[in-house]
């Protein structure tokens, strides 16, 4: 989930970029060192969008650099466990397909593809389910469920595990495969019902 989020950090400024306004100085530095980072209780700072209050600066003796104590607002994605997200597939490949939600990769495990036996077509890439003949590709748009969550101190490291053999989730166009499956289903249903006799009708109203 993204979210609009608010720090309290002391910002270390360099004489360098101490000649100009300190507001600018000290949104260039948070842009430098905190986007693209992951912190555990906030998430991926995807983007530092303003600095709102800055407290009084102050030296440390042999260090030519000015501190602040700065209000610093970002733009961060945390992930949750059980959350819906959308994403696009990035990679298709024998053992999964890759998502990309938001500014992290996810993987979709074979066996969490669809309810369905499936088989890798690598011409495609993709995978085709064998009796409902669902297809997924690269740059497919997906709906998954995040079940596994392991973040590190950055994307490359971090590990999304999803799954999208529930009902609703995967591609759009896969619940009308799958209303149109329940249809064959209720018709089969109404077919095989056994026909009472008329002899069976009669005794009964006896």
């Amino acid at each position: 989930m993204f979210y609009k989020t608010k720090v309290k950090e002391k910002v270390r400024v360099p004489p360098k970029k101490l000649g100009v306004k300190i507001k600018e100085s000290i949104l260039e530095v948070c842009k430098e060192d905190y986007e693209g980072r992951i912190e555990n209780n906030i998430g991926v700072i995807i983007a530092v969008t303003g600095i709102d209050k800055i407290g009084d600066g102050h030296v440390i003796p042999g260090d030519g650099s000015a501190y602040y104590e700065t209000e610093i607002e970002m733009l961060t994605y945390k992930p949750t466990m059980h959350e819906i997200v959308r994403g696009t597939i990035t990679e298709a490949t024998e053992f999964g397909a890759f998502v990309r939600i938001g500014p992290i990769e996810g993987l979709i495990h074979v066996s969490q593809i669809m309810d369905d036996f499936i088989n890798y077509d690598a011409k495609l890439p993709g995978f085709v389910g064998k009796k409902t003949d669902k297809k997924i590709v690269q740059e497919d748009d997906v709906l998954a469920k995040i079940v596994t969550i392991s973040m590190k101190d950055d994307t490359s490291n971090s590990k999304i595990g999803l799954t999208m053999r529930q009902i609703g989730l995967g591609k759009n166009d896969w619940i009308a495969i799958a209303a149109k499956q329940d249809k064959k289903n209720e018709k089969k249903e109404v077919q095989e019902k056994p026909v009472q006799k008329k002899s069976e009708k009669k005794e009964k109203k006896k």
